[in-house]
C-alpha cells in the first residue's frame, strides 16, 4: 500500500487568506494510492502534460501505468487532466455522477436556447466525461473504501485508505485547507454548508492523516499523539 501526493492543488480564491475574487486557476490536489495490482490517481485537476511529468517526478510512472481514475466530486478543478488516463477505468460516486449530470443536462439547454455555441460545445465534453466516469462500488480495491462526504457538492466522497500503521482519509473539497482545518470551516461556496460541517467533524473523527482538497497531506490534529 502506497499513498502519496502528485500534485498539491489550490484555491482560485483563498477567502481565509483575504481573497475575494479569484486571482490563479484553481485545481484539486491529485493524489496516487497504489494497491495490490491497481493504481489510482485521485482528481487528476492540473492539465495533461503538466500532470504526466508531476507522475514522472514524484512516482516514476507514466499515464500508461494508472488503472483507475477517482474523482471525489465533479468539476474541471478535478477532471482537467482526466483525458490522459484514456485507459485507465473512471470512477465517481454515484450521487455525485446523478446530481452533476442533471446539472449538466439543464445547462446544455440553456446554453442551446441561447445560442452560445462555445459554451454548449465545452458542457457537452463534460457530460461526456461524466457519462464515461462508472458508479464507483463501495471499495475500489481492498483496503481502499468510499467514504461520502456530501455537503460542499450533493455527493462528494473521499477514499478511505487502510494503509499498515495508519489510516488515510483522501478528502477532497470537504476539508480543503490548512486553514480551513485549523479554523473548523469548510468553503463558503458549499451547497449545504450544515452537511459539509457534519462531513468536516466526521473527517476528523475517523483519519489518522488528511490528504487535503487543495493543500499537501496533513497529520490529524485531534488524533495525533503530539
Amino acid at each position: 500500500m502506497d499513498v502519496r501526493v502528485i500534485s498539491i492543488g489550490t484555491l482560485s480564491a483563498h477567502r481565509l487568506w483575504d481573497e475575494s475574487a479569484p486571482v490563479r486557476t484553481g485545481h484539486a490536489t491529485c493524489t496516487l494510492v497504489r494497491a495490490g495490482d491497481r493504481t489510482i490517481l485521485v482528481d487528476p485537476g492540473l492539465p495533461e502534460r503538466a500532470l504526466v511529468a508531476r507522475l514522472g517526478e514524484r512516482a516514476g510512472i507514466g499515464a500508461e501505468e494508472i488503472t483507475d481514475v477517482f474523482l471525489t466530486s465533479f468539476k474541471p478543478d478535478t477532471s482537467r487532466g482526466i483525458r490522459a488516463f484514456d485507459d485507465a477505468r473512471w470512477w465517481a460516486a454515484e450521487r455525485e455522477r446523478e446530481a452533476i449530470g442533471v446539472l449538466l443536462i439543464d445547462q446544455v439547454q440553456r446554453a442551446a436556447a441561447a445560442g452560445d455555441s462555445e459554451l454548449r460545445s465545452a458542457l457537452e465534453t463534460d457530460v461526456a466525461i461524466l457519462q464515461r466516469c462508472q458508479p464507483a462500488p463501495d471499495s475500489l480495491v481492498a483496503g481502499v473504501d468510499l467514504f461520502p462526504m456530501p455537503g460542499v457538492t450533493p455527493g462528494l466522497c473521499g477514499l478511505l485508505v487502510a494503509e499498515p500503521t495508519r489510516t488515510t482519509l483522501i478528502c477532497g473539497d470537504a476539508v480543503p485547507t490548512v486553514e480551513h482545518l485549523d479554523k473548523g470551516q469548510v468553503l463558503q461556496s458549499a451547497a449545504d454548508v450544515t452537511r459539509a460541517q457534519e462531513s468536516f467533524n466526521e473527517a476528523l473523527e475517523i483519519a489518522d492523516v488528511l490528504v487535503l482538497g487543495r493543500d499537501n497531506a496533513v497529520v490529524n490534529p485531534v488524533r495525533r499523539a503530539f
